[in-house]
């Protein structure tokens, strides 16, 4: 059991040490062909970026919009 390996404090502190990826999902990965990515888009990769090393993925704020942002 691995858990018996680590201490508690080790697996609080996991973030300290992890690869995270920030995704801005409308630009990621497009699954539906519409032109904009999406989260099964993001879905479809998360086996890649598993290969990559990634530990966390950071999903960056994705809501409608005019992109009239200024």
């Amino acid at each position: 059991d691995w858990s018996s390996d680590v201490c508690s404090s080790d697996l609080a502190d996991w973030w300290k040490q992890a690869v995270v990826y920030q995704v801005y999902p409308r630009s990621f990965k497009d699954s539906d062909g519409d032109g904009l990515g999406d989260i099964a888009g993001v879905s479809e990769k998360m086996d890649y970026l598993r290969v990559l090393g990634v530990d966390a993925v950071w999903l960056s704020p994705f809501y409608p919009s005019e992109l009239a942002d200024g």
